[in-house]
């Protein structure tokens, strides 16, 4: 290992929000550059930074050379299940990236997360937050049996390349109202449907599948993306500060 790699090793971070803070918690790839290649993974509303589902998504990703940033939003800091309203979600958000570039100065850097983590990162996207791409998982279009009510207004406003995961079971992403919108977002956005898979990506048995081979399967996707999107497998873009 280089110096610079152990500069980069598994580190966990104390980040200051406004005059308050939360944890993160960096982990470089399982192979290959430490620093290329990171993905900021922010958690869902019921979940936190050391959830199943968040470490299934950052084990799989280390797996495929994705250094991972995984960090609490401040009301799971708190230890509250009410999530902050958006805009502090950003401001939390934003925090945890700045020191990200700080602590590691990734050459590509990745935004997203899992439902509402991941709608937090393309609000950023959408304002122009600088990054190389956003990686969503479970994007929550509409709450679940209120089709009615998409949160689409900000997605066509999304310039960076996008790479985005929902199972054909989700009852917070109807397939046919997701394709119609994506329909107005161009080619930048890249929409991959787990068939059968539900809001956490959990198949029935009756799939013949096993959770961890969509993980698998969720994780080839974003590699492949990713590579496309840096120049690189290993990643080899530039994050816009």
């Amino acid at each position: 290992m280089s110096e610079r790699e152990r500069q980069h090793a598994r580190g966990e971070w104390r980040v200051a929000v406004g005059d308050q803070e939360t944890s993160a918690v960096f982990e470089p790839a399982s192979g290959g550059s430490a620093t290329s290649l990171v993905f900021v993974c922010a958690h869902g509303a019921g979940g936190n930074m050391n959830d199943r589902s968040v470490l299934a998504t950052a084990n799989a990703l280390r797996g495929r050379g994705f250094g991972v940033v995984r960090f609490n939003f401040l009301y799971r800091e708190r230890k509250s299940g009410r999530p902050d309203p958006m805009p502090k979600l950003e401001e939390c958000y934003a925090a945890v990236v700045a020191r990200t570039r700080s602590e590691l100065s990734p050459a590509t850097l990745v935004i997203g997360g899992r439902s509402m983590g991941g709608r937090a990162a393309s609000m950023l996207a959408a304002g122009g937050f600088g990054c190389d791409g956003l990686l969503l998982l479970a994007y929550p279009l509409h709450p679940p049996g209120k089709p009615d009510q998409l949160r689409d207004a900000h997605l066509p406003a999304i310039k960076v390349p996008v790479i985005c995961f929902n199972g054909t079971r989700d009852p917070f992403c109807t397939p046919a109202l997701m394709e119609r919108v994506v329909k107005r977002l161009g080619d930048k956005w890249e929409m991959h449907w787990v068939e059968g898979a539900d809001h956490s990506f959990h198949v029935l048995k009756s799939s013949g599948k096993t959770d961890a081979q969509i993980m698998n399967e969720i994780a080839d996707a974003s590699a492949e993306w990713a590579a496309r999107i840096s120049g690189s497998p290993t990643g080899s873009g530039h994050a816009r500060s």
